[in-house]
């Protein structure tokens, strides 16, 4: 989920580690969806054996038989604390208010009435960390408020709308958004004006089609790499 042009060295590294700690018979190329059905696709693909994926889908029964492996760690980027993880409501910079202080707690730390008026980009309407974290925090359906609802497909592209003036404002999951400052020039323009409540990272899965001693020594195998034991969502 966090395949930027620019990580995928870091991604192909990261899944020769797995495959050669699993000591499993993997794929040794991902496979990398260029747009948004072909990643719906893959993961309701029964012999998905390993990817990463949304809560949100899942939370919508949009991708039934997909099994949870585990939950990578986010504690080594702001918004994130062990397996759990936040998004940033970003704005442009000379529209801003004051950067959002980052949360005390668990809870969300969102300015008052953050969306009246405005024009939200959301990658989609069934991202966790792009609307329907929004939608838990607030109480109710985000496209409500806004003046208008743009939808990129993605959190780079959503960033892009702000910066260039197509959007107000969005909210982009806490490691999309540090790779944003790392690779994304426009997004130095933009500021921090609040963070939704602390969820479930984005975690690692497996098709149904996957046999229980694989699913079993993949789930050992990232457990022993640092991340969480499934967790569900609430």
């Amino acid at each position: 989920m966090y395949d930027w042009p620019e990580e995928r060295e870091t991604v192909d590294a990261l899944w020769t580690h797995i495959r050669g700690t699993s000591g499993l018979r993997l794929p040794e190329i991902l496979t990398r969806p260029d747009t948004e059905e072909a990643l719906i696709a893959l993961w309701r693909d029964p012999e998905l054996v390993f990817g990463q994926c949304c809560w949100g889908p899942m939370s919508l029964g949009l991708l039934p038989g997909l099994r949870v492996l585990a939950q990578p760690d986010y504690s080594d980027v702001p918004g994130g604390r062990g397996s759990f993880y936040r998004s940033a409501l970003v704005m442009r910079r000379a529209d801003a208010s004051p950067p959002a202080p980052f949360p005390v707690g668990r809870g969300s730390a969102l300015p008052e009435v953050p969306l009246a008026g405005k024009r939200l980009a959301t990658n989609a309407r069934h991202s966790m960390s792009g609307w329907l974290s929004l939608s838990r925090d607030l109480g109710g359906d985000p496209g409500i408020l806004p003046a208008r609802v743009i939808e990129t497909g993605g959190h780079r592209a959503s960033i892009r709308a702000v910066a260039e003036g197509r959007a107000d404002l969005t909210a982009i999951d806490c490691r999309s958004w540090v790779l944003a400052l790392r690779h994304e020039p426009c997004a130095r323009d933009l500021v921090v004006v609040g963070w939704t409540a602390e969820r479930p990272g984005l975690p690692y899965v497996t098709g149904p089609g996957t046999d229980e001693k694989t699913a079993d020594r993949l789930r050992e195998t990232l457990i022993g790499m640092g991340c969480h034991p499934p967790q569900e969502m609430n």
